[in-house]
């Protein structure tokens, strides 16, 4: 386990960059120096160039693809555990292939229990995330594992929101649960968007369950892709009589025509976190930093302070994380 006698040192993955300067801003301290080296053919090599040796060593890097962010991960994480680092973290802001959670067709990978087992093969002894598509997940991993939840972030923005006729949604029975959390804890009331797919990222039919008629409906997911699932439920929503429709999704994948399908959209915003970096600007996307909560979370691992007390309150403002204090 982390120790007070081991400093700290936080490194920047090539796909988390901007991410890991506002972490390390609020944490208080400057990020490693890690390069990564690249080859003609397209292969790479990341670089420490510092000691690590008897360091606490927090790597941060979403691995959305291409895979190559996953690769760099691992590859820096046994490159730290081969220079004697003490205690090895591998933060994961985005942890890709979640979706991929169980056999859901015969014949398939259930890969991300691959990555788990990846990521402890190289070397990891902690894993700290956010917002996994399946919650079970953590379940994967013999290692001990952070599950940060966006709602931390999110709620001070739906506080502000005018609450006469606001209602929260969840896009589907399996997210009802945790979108329940929210509603309870901010006096909401909530919907169940329960949909039927004819394949990923396309809905052949949607039921809501619950009223939204003359509503302001705030729609709240772990991940928006191609955004194709997200405009059509929104679309489906003001059809049943909902006022307004705006989206808060945790990790900004944003893939194939997912800018355009939001500037079509009837949706009056898209809230988003940074995770993941946007690859273009866009006037309905708004985007909340995560970086003083994982700030936060990392100094309360290296300090053996809990981790659960991050989830035991919801923050009025993101300046309620204390990240002088374990």
């Amino acid at each position: 386990m982390a120790s007070l006698i081991h400093p700290v040192k936080i490194f920047a993955g090539s796909a988390s960059a901007a991410l890991t300067n506002s972490i390390c801003e609020y944490y208080g301290a400057m990020p490693g120096d890690l390069t990564v080296s690249r080859f003609s053919d397209g292969e790479f090599q990341p670089n420490i160039n510092e000691s690590v040796r008897g360091c606490d060593v927090f790597f941060i890097q979403s691995t959305y693809p291409s895979s190559d962010n996953l690769m760099e991960l691992l590859m820096c994480i046994d490159a730290a555990k081969r220079a004697s680092a003490n205690y090895i973290t591998a933060v994961i802001p985005y942890y890709g292939f979640a979706r991929q959670d169980r056999k859901d067709k015969p014949r398939v990978s259930i890969a991300s229990k691959l990555v788990a087992d990846l990521l402890t093969a190289a070397g990891a002894n902690r894993v700290m995330t956010m917002e996994l598509h399946a919650p079970q997940i953590q379940g994967f991993f013999n290692i001990p594992v952070d599950h940060l939840e966006a709602s931390i972030v999110f709620t001070p923005y739906i506080k502000a929101l005018p609450q006469d006729n606001l209602v929260l949604a969840a896009p589907d029975v399996g997210s009802s649960a945790r979108i329940r959390e929210v509603a309870k804890a901010l006096n909401l009331p909530m919907v169940i968007c329960d949909k039927e797919r004819k394949k990923a990222n396309e809905i052949a039919n949607m039921t809501v369950i619950g009223d939204v008629d003359g509503k302001d409906v705030v729609l709240i997911d772990d991940i928006i892709d191609t955004g194709g699932t997200l405009c059509k439920s929104s679309a489906m929503l003001m059809e049943k009589g909902a006022k307004s429709v705006r989206a808060l999704c945790c990790h900004p994948v944003l893939s194939g025509k997912a800018y355009e399908n939001i500037e079509n959209s009837v949706l009056t915003e898209l809230v988003v976190t940074d995770t993941i970096p946007l690859k273009q600007h866009s006037d309905r996307i708004k985007i909340m930093t995560v970086a003083p909560l994982f700030a936060r979370a990392i100094r309360n691992v290296h300090e053996n302070g809990s981790i659960s007390s991050l989830f035991k309150q919801i923050f009025t403002t993101q300046t309620n994380l204390d990240l002088k204090k374990p």
